[in-house]
C-alpha cells in the first residue's frame, strides 16, 4: 500500500510537470505576432556563471538547445518583416540527480536578449532584456530529468519568455490593436 502510494505521488508530480511543459502552445495555431519572420538566431554562451552543485554544458550545448527552441517558437511565422534575435547565457544550474525527500536547487537559466528589426537596421530595446527562467524538477522523489532533458526544457522557457517580451511591445511587431489584445500562452 505503501509502495503504490510512492508511486502515485511520483506520477502525479509528473502530470503537474507535464502540464507546465513550455513547449505545449506550439502544438496550436500561433499567436499573432505581426510582421514576424526569423532572421538570424544567434545564440552565444561565453563563460556563463555557473551556480554551485550544477551539471555544466558547454558552450555548443547551450546554442544547439537555445537555437532549436527559438526555431521551433518563432520558426511558424511568415511575416514580411525580419527580426533578428540575440540571446547570451549569462548563468545557469541544471540540477543533479535528486535524492528522496531532500531539497536540490532547480534548474536556472538566465539571459539577455536583444532583438533587431532588419528594415531599420537597428535594435529595437535600448536596453538588453535579461529573463530567468526555471525549470522543473520531481523534487524529493529520487526522480530528476537528464541533463539534456533539463536544457531542452530551459531553452523552451527562455524562447517563450522572449516572445511574451516580444508581444508587450506590439509597435515593433506592427500590430493593429486587435492583434496586440490576443493574450500570449
Amino acid at each position: 500500500m505503501i509502495r503504490a502510494t510512492k508511486w502515485l505521488g511520483a506520477l502525479a508530480m509528473i502530470c503537474l510537470l507535464a502540464a507546465c511543459d513550455p513547449t505545449q502552445d506550439l502544438k496550436d495555431p500561433p499567436k499573432p505576432m505581426g510582421a514576424f519572420r526569423l532572421g538570424h538566431n544567434i545564440v552565444v554562451a561565453r563563460d556563463p556563471t555557473v551556480g554551485l552543485a550544477s551539471l555544466t554544458a558547454t558552450e555548443a550545448e547551450w546554442q544547439a538547445a537555445i537555437t532549436k527552441a527559438v526555431a521551433d517558437r518563432f520558426g511558424r511565422y511568415d511575416g514580411d518583416r525580419l527580426y533578428h534575435i540575440g540571446i547570451s547565457v549569462d548563468g545557469y544550474i541544471l540540477s543533479v540527480l535528486d535524492a528522496p525527500l531532500v531539497p536540490t536547487p532547480k534548474p536556472v537559466l538566465i539571459v539577455t536578449a536583444n532583438v533587431w528589426d532588419d528594415a531599420l537596421g537597428r535594435k529595437l530595446n535600448a536596453e538588453a532584456k535579461r529573463i530567468t527562467v526555471l525549470g522543473g524538477t520531481f523534487a524529493g522523489t529520487g526522480i530528476a530529468p537528464s541533463r539534456e532533458a533539463q536544457m531542452a526544457n530551459l531553452a523552451a522557457s527562455v524562447a517563450k519568455a522572449v516572445q511574451n517580451w516580444l508581444l508587450e511591445h506590439p509597435d515593433w511587431l506592427r500590430m493593429t490593436a486587435a492583434e496586440a489584445a490576443v493574450p500570449a500562452n
